[in-house]
């Protein structure tokens, strides 16, 4: 299964926290399922960075050469998934997280994340 990781997952997971899941872990260490991150996620780390948030103190060209070496698949950001986030409804304001909504939709691919408002979504997406 493709499994495309929020933000704050692959944050997570990147630093072994013990904030991630059980279940999480298990998905990932799945060595069927294939691991895909979004670019809006490394934008997303890039911008956090530098308004010097504390939970995005990884460098973005750091955390994505590790994924790329680590076997993750990048998924770059269209014009199509663009669209696609006026079609969600306004559940949530973060635009970085209504874009991975509008990409797991576009794309098929299940969207794991451990946002309760996330996870209420009419879309692919696994709250772990």
């Amino acid at each position: 299964m493709r499994l495309l990781l929020d933000t704050h997952l692959l944050l997570w997971t990147v630093s072994q926290s013990r904030r991630l899941s059980a279940q999480a872990r298990h998905l990932i260490g799945d060595p069927e399922n294939e691991l895909v991150f979004s670019t809006a996620s490394i934008w997303e780390a890039a911008i956090k960075r530098s308004l010097r948030r504390n939970d995005f103190q990884v460098d973005a060209r750091l955390l994505r050469r590790g994924l790329l070496d680590n076997g993750y698949r990048e998924l770059s950001i269209t014009g199509e998934h663009a669209v696609a986030v006026a079609n969600l409804p306004p559940l949530h304001k973060d635009p970085f997280d209504r874009m991975l909504v509008a990409q797991s939709v576009v794309e098929g691919i299940m969207l794991l994340t451990a946002d309760p408002v996330v996870a209420q979504y009419p879309a692919p997406v696994r709250r772990v």
